[in-house]
Formats: structure tokens, sequence, C-alpha cells
């Protein structure tokens, strides 16, 4: 048995490699993909108010924003494949066993989402002139719905793990198709479709709206930066509200099929006596050793009022699970505040700058423009500790409850993991190096006037056609 242990702890190793690997890719495609629904519709939208209003601002913030979608779909497309191709290499007892599902719902995406953004992106980036404006409006359209569609896919897959439905099993170990309608509608789909996505929307008026704050900061008068600024700063006072709301409804789905995972939330080892109510924990230190928490500040039955929307409503403690089903709590733990922290100050912003509209200030708060400039990158950190809660929550599973996570990958070796891994660190240093540095470039000049892109020639036209009380108005 002695002679055996290292081999043991060097498959370990291997495998908790693989699951690195994995979590890195994905964090990094998430962000790509999200920003890719946001800017693709915040694209749609200025292209619409300029076919509606003929003012040229619209058109030229178009394509100031072009640039960096180009950019994010040619990196994102890159980041997507290396994902995917992971399944086979490193998780091929989960392709095994249930490709039959996955496959399917992964092809559908390609074929509908990917193809249909591919497809229409070069006639974003380059027809504007040669199919006309109707034309190019609807490539812009299709490409934004695209990227939606790419969600619901891939939403779809993943919720399906989370919350199988649909499926049977055969005497071999494989799950198989039973009803796609409930594989595809499973149990937590819609919830975490509709959390997902706005938080997409969310994300990326942070960003959006923290490069105009910037622009604005740097010049005050700059009006396309002013535009920017306040559609996001609008897109963020109404989208915040509705993503805690849709983040409530999921923890009440979560709560239902997942109870270890909302536990491991609150950091909740035991269950609390019938009328004591649950505490809101703010800070802990858990311990899976001990299996309990140290240094506890907590608010007695608030958490209550949101787990079960009763002041004396309990949940099942940790202590009641399986100690083998029990996911690591202090990720899950720590992950869930930044979050929820991240989500309640994005709130705070959206608040602010109504208050600023109000009294007419929004433009005059250097330190509320500060604050949007800080904030510019929050969105995305909530949404990779969000995932973080989501897919670290689901262990020890890959197909909650059904396919334990180590059961789940290749007979890889010790040597050809650190080899894979290495590789792509050293990719994804030099991919999103490249564009990161070609984003921050773009970015770094404020939007002007005839703005450059494929519809430069557009812009001076439409000006030209403009009648002179409007062309006097654009110039104050």
């Amino acid at each position: 048995m002695t002679g055996l242990q290292p081999a043991v702890d060097v498959n370990h190793f291997a495998f908790m490699l693989a699951r690195a690997q994995f979590g890195f890719t994905i964090a990094f495609h998430i962000l790509l993909a999200s920003f890719s629904i946001g800017l693709s519709s915040f694209l749609m939208v200025l292209e619409g108010l300029w076919l509606w209003t003929k003012k040229p601002i619209y058109i030229e913030l178009f394509n100031f924003w072009l640039k960096i979608l180009a950019i994010n779909f040619a990196v994102g497309a890159v980041t997507g494949v290396v994902m995917e191709y992971q399944f086979g290499l490193n998780w091929g007892g989960l392709s095994a066993r249930a490709g039959a599902v996955l496959g399917p719902l992964m092809m559908y995406e390609v074929v509908t989402a990917f193809f249909l953004e591919a497809g229409f992106l070069g006639i974003m980036l380059f027809g504007l002139k040669r199919v006309g404006q109707r034309l190019h409006f609807f490539a812009t359209c299709m490409v934004a719905l695209g990227s939606l569609v790419s969600a619901f896919w891939i939403l779809s897959a993943n919720s399906w793990m989370q919350t199988p439905a649909g499926y049977a099993i055969t005497r071999t170990g494989r799950f198989v198709p039973k009803n796609w309608l409930h594989i595809i509608f499973n149990p937590s789909f819609p919830f975490r479709f509709v959390h997902m996505t706005s938080a997409a929307f969310l994300a990326s008026a942070l960003l959006i709206a923290a490069v105009g704050a910037w622009h604005v900061l740097h010049d005050r008068q700059n009006a396309h930066a002013r535009l920017m600024m306040s559609m996001a700063l609008w897109m963020i006072a109404v989208a915040a509200p509705f993503q805690i709301g849709s983040g409530d409804h999921q923890g009440d789905n979560t709560l239902t099929y997942q109870p270890q995972k909302v536990a491991a939330m609150e950091g909740d080892w035991r269950t609390p006596k019938p009328g004591s109510g649950e505490r809101m924990v703010l800070f802990a230190v858990p311990s899976m050793i001990k299996r309990r928490d140290f240094y506890t500040i907590a608010i007695p039955h608030v958490a209550s009022i949101y787990l079960r929307h009763d002041w004396d409503g309990t949940i099942k403690g940790l202590r009641k699970f399986p100690p083998n089903d029990i996911p690591y709590v202090p990720l899950i733990f720590y992950a869930f505040r930044i979050m929820v922290g991240l989500g309640f100050l994005i709130w705070g912003l959206g608040l602010a700058s109504l208050w600023l509209r109000w009294r007419g200030r929004l433009y005059a708060s250097r330190r509320f423009m500060w604050a949007t400039v800080v904030m510019g990158p929050a969105g995305f950190i909530a949404m990779i500790a969000g995932w973080v809660v989501t897919e670290a929550g689901r262990q020890p599973y890959t197909i909650y409850g059904l396919l334990r996570t180590d059961q789940s990958n290749s007979p890889i070796t010790l040597s050809g993991m650190i080899t894979s891994l290495s590789l792509i660190l050293l990719a994804y240093s030099v991919l999103y190096g490249i564009g990161m540095l070609s984003v921050l470039k773009l970015l770094s000049h404020p939007p002007r006037p005839a703005q450059a892109g494929p519809d430069e020639d557009v812009n001076r036209q439409t000006e030209n056609k403009l009648p002179d009380f409007m062309r006097a108005r654009e110039a104050d």
C-alpha cells in the first residue's frame, strides 16, 4: 500500500491541474462572451438611433466601439475553441457518459449562433457602403441576436448539468436524451439565463460608462463621451435592481435543487432551531476541518428574509449532508460575498447617477466620474465570482447528484497535464496581451466627430444632408 501512495498523489495532482485549467479557460472566455452580448446590443441601439434621428454622433460612437467588438470576437473565438477542446482532452469521462446530451446542445450553439455572429460581423465591419443602411442594420441586429442565442445554448447545457432532466441512463451508465424540451428548459435554466444575460448587459454598461467618464474627466465638453456615459448609466440604473431581483429568484431555485450550495454560500454548518431564524453572516472564516465558522459577524434573522421570505425560516445546515457531498465552503462563501457586495455597489452607482441627473450635475461631479471609472471592471469581477459560486458549489459533481467530477476526467498523465496547462497559459498570455493592448490603445483616444470607420463616407454624407438648424444644434 505504501508503494502505491505516490502514484495516487500524482494522479490526484494531475486531476486538480485539469480542473484548474478548465476553470482558467472558462473564466477568460466568460469575460469575452459576456462583453460580446452587451456590446453588440449597445451597437444595435446606436445604429438604430442613428437611422431614426440621422444624428452623426450615434454612428460615430458605433464606429468607435465596433473596432472593440471585432477584437473581442476574434480573441473570444479562439478561447471558445480551446475551452471545448478540453472536453475531449481532459474530461473524456464526461464526454463518454453525457456526450449524447451535451454534444447536440453545443452543436446547436455553433450552427445557430456562432455562424450567425461570424457571418454578419463581416457585414458590420465592411458592408455599410456596399449593402446599404437597412441591410447593415439587419446585420447588426443578427450579431446581437447571435450572441444571445449562443448564451441560450451554452447556459442550457450548463444548467442541465446543474439540474438534469429529460434523460435516461443506460445499463452502461450513459446519459441519453429522453425529452429534449425537458433537457433544454431544465428547472434552473430560465433563472440562470435571465440572471446571466442581465449580468452581461450590466457589466458591459459599467465598462462603457467608465470609458465615457474617463474621457469626460479629460474633456468635459466631449459630446461623444458624455453620450456614451449617459446611455450606459441609464442601463446601470435600470438593470442593477433587476439583476438583484433575478438573483433572488435564482437563489430560490438553487435552494430547491442544490441546498448544500446555498448552505455553503451562507456558511451555515448547523441547522438552526425552529423559530430562531437564519443569520446573515457578514464575515466569517469557514473551516472544512472543524466544520464550523470562526470570527463570525452576523445579523440575526436577516438571511431568513431573503432565503425563505419568512422572519423565522431556516435552511438545512451543512452538517446534515454527507461529508463527501459538501463543496469547498471557503471559496463559495467568499465568492458569494464579493458578488453580492459588488452588486449593491453597482446599484448604488446607478442611484447616484439618477440623483445627479435630477440635480443637473451628472457631468459636473468629478468624484462621481472617478467612482464610475473605478467601478468599470466591477461587473466582470462580480460575474466571475458568481460563476465560481455556481460551478464550485456544484462540486463534487459535474452532473449534479449523478456523475462525480473524479469520474469525469480522462486518464491523463501529470507530465501531459503540465505541458497542456503551460502551453495554454503561454498562448493566453500572448493572445490576451495583444488583445488588451489593442483595446486599451483604441479606448485611450477619445471619440470625436467623423470617427474613422467603415462608414466614414456615410457619416459625411449624412452630416451634409442635415438641415442647417440641426447642424447648428450639433455644433453647440
